[in-house]
């Protein structure tokens, strides 16, 4: 059945996938891990973000987190 979809706003897409209307089944294609201090991933049109002290130590052991191998 199709959609019916209203205002939209996209600020960004990097190696996604956007789709809008009927759909099966999408997988992602890739994966990432990522460390960030607070505050530092916020997106959107206008963001405040006021911190203290923010600190990010990190040992990451794992060899294979997310594997992709054979998601299509």
């Amino acid at each position: 059945m199709p959609a019916i979809v209203g205002p939209v706003q996209i600020f960004n897409v990097g190696g996604g996938v956007v789709q809008f209307g009927d759909t099966a089944v999408i997988s992602p294609k890739s994966a990432v891990k990522t460390f960030e201090g607070s505050g530092s991933a916020n997106t959107g049109g206008f963001i405040v973000t006021n911190n203290g002290i923010s600190g990010t130590n990190t040992l990451d052991t794992n060899l294979v987190d997310q594997p992709t191998v054979g998601n299509n």
